[in-house]
């Protein structure tokens, strides 16, 4: 069965048709969405190479130094069941906008104060404010026909990722430069001109019923209970986004290391290497479009299980490869199987992310919140067993986290086709 064809159990709303009056999307306006959550997303991943120096500023206490990291993201989970579902409440631009508009704010207090409450309270907020990038996703999505609905979704989720993995290099640049404030001041500047652009670009979108706030908060329980396609696309990015972030939380700790003794540029660097896995995101947009998603999504789940054995060669010295004796080859290794297992997750995230939204266009907002949050989860427990494996077994214990994480995912999606499950 087609998911654009299966109704969405949706106490709120009954199934809808996409409003008739909406403009098409062009290419031009893709690129400005692509651009546009690229450059919002840093606001939650930035903070992470920066947490030393922040907290010497504030005086942070030891304990607490990893909270201007942690702060944005537990804000983003917040603003994903909290402001995100407004989606199918209020009127699109004028709630993208005014969210825009309040995460430049946050950001531009963050700057300025001096305050360490005053600070991590206001990243904390610009955070849940940043969750004003699944607003936009469905608004993209809403805007194109649906034969090239995964196309744009995978062009605009190809700025989504870039941004991810450019932003922890961006921060170090920007702060290596011109001190840590600047960044944040940066970025509050841009979203304030992004929010100015977005008003004059975006066109009015009307959310098809009409409802409370809350009942629309509780509808997001029901929707993730009964709806079959939203389970099995969350579940599965979930999974592949927990070894994806197994990798690169662990993988600065690796390079610092012999024989790779790589400092913060040379770190900033490999991650942009290893962004070129992002490449594949349009393609697997089309492929879902074409028809070809199980066979696209197989074959991103295979790509990243034969990633992370590169990554175990590399790093670990499996099968006997000395990374002493071949340093630059095992450089090289490890670029190339981040650049391989980044491929395979976004590949996953893609056609999932098409899957959702050729789902009811009346409750796409809460069905791209529920889903990012899912594999928002998946992310954080990544990270939390990356460390924990470094900590036991080093390099070789984060890779095997990345093989569970994938190889369920593999197993989850079998099992999926074999019951007649469609991407």
């Amino acid at each position: 069965m087609n998911p654009s064809a299966e109704t969405c159990a949706d106490p709120v709303a009954t199934h809808a048709a996409e409003d008739p009056r909406t403009p098409p999307l062009t290419p031009l306006l893709t690129a400005f969405f692509a651009t546009a959550v690229g450059v919002i997303v840093m606001n939650l991943f930035a903070a992470q190479p920066l947490t030393g120096v922040i907290s010497r500023s504030l005086h942070l206490a030891p304990r607490f130094a990893g909270l201007a990291a942690m702060l944005p993201q537990l804000g983003y989970a917040v603003g994903l069941v909290l402001l995100v579902p407004l989606c199918d409440l209020l009127e699109n631009r004028r709630l993208i906008v005014h969210t825009l508009a309040g995460c430049a704010v946050a950001l531009v207090v963050a700057t300025l104060t001096a305050s360490r409450g005053v600070f991590l309270a206001a990243v904390f907020v610009a955070g849940a404010a940043s969750s004003v990038i699944q607003m936009l996703v469905p608004m993209a999505a809403s805007m194109a026909r649906e034969s090239h609905r995964g196309r744009a979704v995978g062009n605009v989720m190809g700025g989504l990722m870039l941004g991810i993995l450019l932003s922890r290099p961006a921060a170090s640049l920007v702060a290596g430069t011109l001190g840590w404030r600047a960044f944040y001041g940066i970025a509050g500047v841009i979203d304030a001109l992004l929010a100015v652009v977005l008003y004059l670009r975006l066109p009015m979108r009307v959310p098809l019923v009409s409802t409370r706030y809350g009942a629309l908060l509780l509808s997001l329980w029901t929707l993730l209970r009964s709806e079959r396609v939203l389970q099995r696309n969350a579940a599965s990015a979930a999974l592949v986004m927990g070894a994806f972030s197994a990798f690169w939380t662990a993988i600065g700790l690796r390079l610092v290391q012999p024989p790779f003794n790589f400092g913060m540029d040379g770190i900033a660097l490999f991650a942009l290497a290893g962004a070129a896995g992002a490449i594949v995101t349009p393609l697997a947009g089309r492929a879902g479009d074409r028809g070809l998603g199980r066979r696209m999504l197989f074959a991103g789940h295979v790509t990243m299980l034969v990633a992370l054995v590169v990554n175990g060669v590399a790093g670990a010295g499996w099968g006997g490869f000395s990374a002493s004796a071949h340093p630059l080859l095992a450089v090289a290794m490890l670029v190339a199987g981040a650049a391989a297992l980044d491929a395979g997750v976004v590949t996953d995230q893609t056609l999932g992310r098409r899957a959702i939204n050729l789902m009811n266009p009346a409750a796409r907002g809460r069905l791209n919140g529920l889903f990012v949050g899912v594999f928002f989860i998946g992310g954080a427990l990544g990270t939390v067993l990356s460390g924990a494996m470094w900590a036991w077994a080093g390099w070789d214990g984060v890779c095997a986290v990345g093989f569970v994480f994938t190889g369920l995912a593999f197993v989850l999606r079998l099992a999926d086709a074999a019951g007649g499950g469609e991407v």
